[in-house]
């Protein structure tokens, strides 16, 4: 190798900077022994510009116990950059922040033996792991708070964003709840200019007020609780929603799934005559039949993280409730933040069985939608006509809803969302929760309609088709179905929700033929209903009333239907749509609806019914964090 003409030494292959030749030395486990690496060292360390990528590279290389070998530097270099954050002299906060991202999620990464008292033996040493890590944690609240300017809080963020995703699983996080981090974290929310920098401390305040918040009192969840500040509530708002449109079009990105209006051009083209059309443009290639399947499958992005603290905020908050439900959109054109949550859920519902991880948000959507339904006063606003908002519903899978492009009242908007639900996930391994949420969230809604004399304009045509053809997909997969846990009162709050529907319907559906329509759906069923209760034993059930009503409905009028076509009423030996109408209606005289009062009763959402999928969730935002942290 030609050496250098200046200093004849020989010329490295490649350029290296500076830094990288520190983090090597910080690394080198021959001179871990030298405990005392002299203060010009840190000094040029924290000048440099950094590089977070060769710093993760270096320590991926060293394996757990390498890194206990190297605890005396990994311990100065963790304490030094704490000093440095808590100086607040620039540049070397700015470097020791970005250092410590890069540190922290490469340390803590690592799969240690005992992973709590490893991680403090690398960060802290056990015998001042108290004094450096609230050190630490105090640096990095006053800089959130206080920080020089805002990326230099951001940056504090990240880095407990770092430690926090990294070591949720032990110990260390308990350092956070002694100091309060949330005035800091709300500061900096209404400090901040731009909804790119509110990601980030969101996700952070979701992850602490999860930390085992159902083993002690978590003070992140109390302070949600009081939390009353309207404009940062709006900003957290405004934040969410627009991180649902993110996540819905990395959905239409794959499949494009809005319906073109009809004009010559696409008329010409379909009919295949495109290049007659003088503004035809390319059309976008078809990606194979397996190609969507894997992106779908990869689908929310990390950024989903942000719908945890949503629901934390929903469970805790009445205002930030009432805000994320009327709040309108920025702009004229643009969806409101409760329009873009309902978009995005419609996506994941209809992709629910693609992951687990899709399945997991999927019930965290739907843990939102059953709080806000159980609200009395949000109610009586989803159900109001200003609630009128357009949403645009997925429709990339099977069978379709019929499509609307005018605004329409928020409740008809939701009931569209749980169809989707209904028809999109009929699998032998039913999930069963996910089903029975739906169906309390439809419950809700129509008993609301019901007492409050409402009547709402909606295909209710597809609401019982829905419904009864469940019924049917429970009957032919009895065998399958019956031992799944839970399938009892799933199977209660079906068939209660449809005899509520019959019994009451004349108070909430908006017309006679919406009314005629379930009668005339429950005729068409009637076998189905019977095999359903005897295969389910449902005459011994608590659901036994439901059904019988059902059946005896179905019943009464296929008596007078064929009592109809042996009279020769009727032309033909089919009796028409009309003549079956006419049918039903004179059928109302002799017809007796027992069903029993209280079916629209339910038990309040209690989140502790729902602690396995609460942690799942937990864990889940933990590991999208870390995706977050390492791609930026």
């Amino acid at each position: 190798m030609e050496a250098s003409p200046l200093v004849q030494q020989t010329r490295p292959e490649s350029f290296r900077p500076k830094v990288v030749q520190l983090y090597e030395a910080l690394l080198a486990e021959e001179d871990a022994e030298d405990v005392d690496l002299p203060e010009g060292f840190w000094r040029e360390l924290f000048l440099l510009r950094p590089d977070p990528q060769s710093l993760r590279k270096l320590l991926d290389s060293c394996s757990p116990d390498d890194l206990l070998q190297l605890q005396p530097h990994t311990q100065q270099l963790f304490l030094r950059a704490t000093q440095c954050v808590r100086q607040g002299v620039g540049p070397s906060d700015e470097v020791a922040l970005d250092t410590l991202t890069a540190f922290l999620a490469g340390v803590l990464a690592k799969r240690y033996t005992n992973p709590s008292s490893d991680v403090i033996s690398v960060l802290a040493g056990l015998h001042d792991a108290d004094s450096v890590f609230y050190e630490f944690v105090g640096a990095l609240d006053s800089t959130i708070r206080n920080g020089r300017y805002v990326q230099v809080r951001r940056k504090a963020v990240r880095v407990a964003l770092s430690m926090i995703s990294g070591a949720y699983q032990t110990g260390l996080i308990s350092y956070f709840t002694h100091r309060d981090l949330f005035p800091s974290l709300m500061k900096f929310v209404q400090d901040a200019d731009s909804e790119g920098l509110l990601k980030e401390p969101i996700i952070l305040l979701g992850l602490l007020a999860n930390y085992n918040k159902f083993e002690f009192q978590n003070p992140y969840r109390v302070r949600l609780d009081d939390f009353v500040n309207e404009v940062a509530i709006r900003k957290i708002i405004t934040c969410v929603g627009t991180m649902c449109t993110t996540a819905r079009d990395e959905y239409v990105a794959v499949q494009d799934d809005l319906p073109e209006g009809w004009n010559l051009s696409s008329t010409l083209t379909y009919i295949g005559l495109g290049s007659f059309t003088s503004n035809s443009r390319p059309t976008t290639p078809t990606a194979s039949a397996e190609d969507p399947k894997s992106s779908f499958a990869a689908l929310p992005g990390p950024d989903a993280a942000v719908l945890l603290p949503a629901y934390d905020f929903v469970n805790a908050n009445k205002l930030f409730c009432f805000n994320f439900v009327s709040m309108p959109p920025k702009e004229k054109n643009e969806p409101s933040p409760f329009s873009s949550f309902l978009s995005l859920t419609s996506y994941l519902f209809q992709h629910a069985h693609r992951s687990a991880r899709t399945q997991l948000y999927t019930h965290l959507c739907l843990f939102i939608l059953h709080i806000i339904v159980e609200d009395q006063a949000l109610l009586k606003r989803i159900c109001g006509d200003d609630s009128k908002i357009y949403v645009r519903l997925c429709r990339q899978r099977q069978p379709y809803l019929p499509l609307v492009r005018a605004d329409r009242v928020l409740a008809a908007q939701i009931l569209d969302v749980m169809l989707d639900g209904l028809n999109h996930n009929l699998r032998r391994r039913l999930d069963v929760q996910f089903y029975s949420l739906c169906i309390g969230v439809v419950m809700r809604i129509t008993s609301f309609l019901h007492h409050t004399r409402v009547r709402l304009p909606y295909h209710w045509s597809e609401m019982w088709r829905s419904l009864l053809s469940f019924i049917k997909f429970l009957t032919t997969y009895s065998a399958d179905l019956k031992p799944v846990l839970g399938i009892s009162d799933m199977i209660s709050q079906l068939v209660n929700l449809i005899a509520f529907s019959l019994s009451n319907g004349e108070s909430f559906l908006p017309d006679s033929a919406a009314y005629d329509d379930l009668f005339y759906k429950l005729v068409e069923a009637g076998d189905i209903l019977t095999k359903f209760r005897d295969v389910y034993d449902l005459s011994k059930d608590q659901s036994a009333s439901s059904i019988e009503t059902l059946i005896s409905v179905s019943s009464h009028y296929y008596g007078l239907l064929e009592e109809n076509r042996q009279s020769g009423k009727s032309k033909s030996k089919n009796l028409s749509p009309k003549e079956v109408s006419n049918v039903i209606k004179q059928g109302y005289d002799t017809l007796s609806i027992e069903a029993k009062d209280g079916l629209d009763r339910w038990d309040k959402f209690r989140e502790a019914d729902h602690k396995s999928f609460v942690k799942r969730l937990a864990r889940l935002a933990v590991e999208d964090t870390k995706i977050l942290i390492q791609s930026s």
